[in-house]
C-alpha cells in the first residue's frame, strides 16, 4: 500500500504500536509523566496530519522519534529542569522540618513502568530500560542541555547508531559524538553513592523479603523494625514539599510526629520508575476505610532501603496508576492481591 493511501484504522494501529516506547523517550526527555503523554499525543497528531508527506526514506519508527524529539525540544525551550528535593535544597534536620510546597512543574514526576517500558524478551535490554527511568538517573538527565539529553538517551539507552542520531537531529556524526562525550562527563560528575539502586529484575529472594518486612513494619507503624531496614544515610522526600530528611532517626521521628496520621495505613504494590513501590492509603476518619495518601518509590542497595520517596499529589498519581481513590476496610487485602 502506498504511503499516502494507508487506511485510517491501519495507520492508527501502526502509530499506537509505538506509543509506549515513545512515552518512555519523552518521559526521559521531560521528567514529567503528564507532559510526556501530552508530547506523545502531539507526536501522533502531527504524524497523522503529515503522513501523506512521509516518503518512507526512514522507518516509521525513526520518523516518529524525529517528530517526538522536535516536540520535546520545543517544550524544553522554557528551560525548566525538573528536580528532586535534594537537587534544590540542603537536608533539613527534623527539629527544623517545615512543609513548604513548590509548584508542580518543579518536580521530577513518578511514572508507572507499564506506560514507558515496552515488553521485550531480552533481559539485558529490559534491565537497561528500567535503569534509565530510575529517579537518580532521571534527575541527572534533567541537568543536561536538551540536545545532549536527546543524544545520550538515543545512543546509550535506545542503542541508536551515531549516524542515525545525526540524521534525526540534522547534524553531523562528529557533533553527535561530541555531545555524547559532554553528556557522559556531566553524568559522571553527578554520580551519587548508591545511585545505582541495585534492584534485580525480577526481585531476588532477599529483596522480596526486605519488601515484605518493610510492608509489615510500615503497616504496623513499627519504627524499630523500620529503622532496621533503612540505610544509615537513607533519604526521605515528599514532593510537592521541598523538605527532605536523611537518616533513620529523622525519618522515623518525622513519621511519629508530623507523619503520625499515617499510622494504620495500607500499602498496595505498584511498579514505578523501574523500582519497587507502593500506593499508600491511610485511614479515612470521615468515610471509613482508607483514602489515598502517597505513591511511594523505594531505592534499595546492599540489602537496605536507601531512598524512600513519597509523591503526595494523589488526585494526579492514583488515576495515572489505575488505582482506586478509596479502599474499603473489608476489601483492602483483596485490592492488594489484585
Amino acid at each position: 500500500m502506498a504511503n499516502g493511501t494507508a487506511a485510517p484504522t491501519d495507520l492508527d494501529t501502526r502509530l499506537e504500536a509505538h506509543r509506549t516506547e515513545l512515552t518512555g523517550y519523552c518521559y526521559r526527555m521531560l521528567g514529567s509523566s503528564f507532559e510526556a503523554e501530552d508530547a506523545v499525543q502531539d507526536t501522533m497528531v502531527r504524524a497523522w496530519r503529515s503522513y501523506d508527506k512521509f516518503e518512507g526514506r526512514s522507518s516509521l519508527r525513526s520518523w516518529l522519534y524525529r517528530i517526538a524529539t522536535n516536540v520535546c525540544l520545543d517544550m524544553l525551550t522554557a528551560g525548566n529542569k525538573r528536580a528532586r528535593p535534594m537537587d534544590l535544597t540542603e537536608s533539613t534536620p527534623l527539629a527544623q522540618a517545615a512543609l513548604s510546597p513548590r509548584p508542580d512543574n518543579t518536580w521530577l514526576e513518578p511514572m508507572p513502568d507499564a506506560r514507558v517500558l515496552p515488553t521485550t524478551g531480552d533481559p539485558a535490554e529490559a534491565a537497561i530500560a528500567k535503569e534509565s527511568v530510575r529517579l537518580a538517573f532521571m534527575a541527572a538527565l534533567q541537568q543536561l542541555p536538551a540536545k545532549q539529553r536527546a543524544v545520550l538517551i538515543l545512543r546509550e539507552v535506545l542503542a541508536w547508531k551515531a549516524s542515525e542520531v545525526a540524521e534525526l537531529l540534522d547534524t553531523s556524526v562528529a557533533s553527535v559524538n561530541s555531545a555524547l562525550q559532554r553528556a557522559r562527563a556531566t553524568l559522571a560528575e553527578r554520580q551519587e553513592p548508591g545511585a545505582e539502586a541495585a534492584v534485580s529484575d525480577p526481585l531476588d529472594e532477599d529483596q522480596q523479603k526486605l519488601l515484605d518486612r518493610y510492608v509489615a513494619a510500615f503497616e504496623g507503624y513499627d519504627m524499630t523494625a523500620l529503622t532496621a531496614l533503612l540505610h544509615e544515610d537513607a533519604v526521605m522526600t515528599m514532593p510537592p514539599f521541598d523538605l527532605w530528611l536523611t537518616g533513620a532517626r529523622d525519618i522515623t521521628g518525622f513519621m511519629t510526629t508530623l507523619g503520625a496520621p499515617c499510622a494504620g495505613s495500607r500499602l498496595v504494590p505498584v511498579q514505578v520508575n523501574g523500582l519497587p513501590g507502593f500506593a499508600q492509603y491511610k485511614p479515612d476518619p470521615d468515610k471509613g476505610g482508607f483514602t489515598p495518601w502517597a505513591v511511594q518509590v523505594l531505592e534499595i542497595s546492599d540489602g537496605r532501603i536507601t531512598g524512600f520517596h513519597c509523591f503526595l499529589d494523589t488526585q494526579r498519581w492514583f488515576p495515572l496508576f489505575d488505582l482506586p481513590l478509596h479502599l474499603e476496610a473489608e476489601t483492602d487485602q483483596v485490592e492488594q492481591g489484585a
